[in-house]
């Protein structure tokens, strides 16, 4: 394979720090990637024999545009992970499917535009705990994700609206306290098989409004999942509605008041695959990658 496209945004190429670690390890495999934008128009997707999608961050403030993209580059190059992956995983309502297939995600509830803010969102708080958190179905990196405590109903109901007035369905989910001391944990899959993961320290605090940056800063250090937390991936990859294994999947667990391991959010799109945290891994992805285009 010699056509190979690592596709990130304008705003996100200097900020993505697992891209020149990649890009370094395809080099030495042999292969010379083009790092291009989703949204160059000069851009003929038919010239790559594959696509893989790394940091397109800021799709989700453009997401019609970006999922048309999605679906044309897909008619003309190997993209990775597919178009109907990508339609599928953008939109958090997958969490509601999840949790039918049986996989203990964190509890979600949703509000969409059609409906009244006011009542869903007092139904909510009826079996809410003392915080929850306020996010849209479509988003990225904690922009516009915000903790509330159950006596901030006036402010929460105001975040509400506004994003239901954007025509955006809103997620609504409990705080599980636990994250404040042993964060997330992320974990790492290169088809289907674990690589590593890591720890991201709490990202909502108590007080702060959503982020105005493409992405909260996080607090990252390497850790080594349980056999709990790996058997809880593995589990949750199962449930997709996808063929198996797909090209790179990350699972986000915290744990709930029991100490148990749920599901925050299964990362299939562009997620960080945090390199510099895990020796060795940009070469696994690298490798994974060059063996999808051999097999073309």
């Amino acid at each position: 394979m010699s056509r190979l496209a690592l596709i990130t945004a304008a705003a996100a190429r200097d900020l993505d720090e697992d891209l020149q670690p990649l890009v370094s390890a395809i080099r030495a495999a042999g292969v010379e990637p083009s790092v291009v934008d989703w949204d160059d128009g000069e851009i003929d997707w038919s010239h790559f024999d594959l696509a893989v999608i790394r940091s397109t961050w800021d799709y989700t403030q453009r997401f019609p545009e970006f999922l048309r993209w999605a679906n044309d580059a897909s008619t003309r190059t190997t993209l990775l992970n597919p178009v109907d992956v990508v339609r599928w995983n953008t939109d958090k309502h997958y969490l509601a499917q999840l949790a039918i297939a049986g996989v203990p995600v964190v509890p979600s509830t949703f509000i969409e535009p059609a409906e009244n803010a006011r009542d869903r969102l007092r139904a909510f708080l009826h079996d809410a705990g003392a915080e929850f958190v306020v996010k849209p179905s479509i988003g990225a990196g904690s922009r516009d994700a915000q903790r509330y405590a159950r006596g901030e109903w006036e402010p929460a109901l105001a975040h509400v609206q506004r994003l239901l007035d954007a025509q955006r369905s809103v997620l609504l989910q409990p705080y599980l306290g636990r994250v404040d001391a042993h964060g997330e944990t992320a974990l790492v899959f290169f088809e289907g098989t674990f690589s590593h993961a890591i720890r991201k320290g709490p990202l909502l605090k108590r007080g702060e409004g959503p982020t105005r940056a493409l992405f909260a800063t996080e607090h990252i250090t390497p850790r080594m999942p349980t056999p709990e937390e790996i058997s809880m991936a593995t589990r949750t990859l199962a449930a997709m509605p996808f063929t198996q294994p797909l090209l790179y999947a990350r699972v986000d667990l915290i744990h709930d008041d029991d100490g148990a391991p749920r599901v925050l959010e299964l990362e299939l799109t562009e997620p960080s695959l945090f390199f510099e945290h895990a020796p060795g891994s940009a070469d696994r992805f690298a490798a994974a990658i060059l063996a999808r285009g051999a097999a073309r």
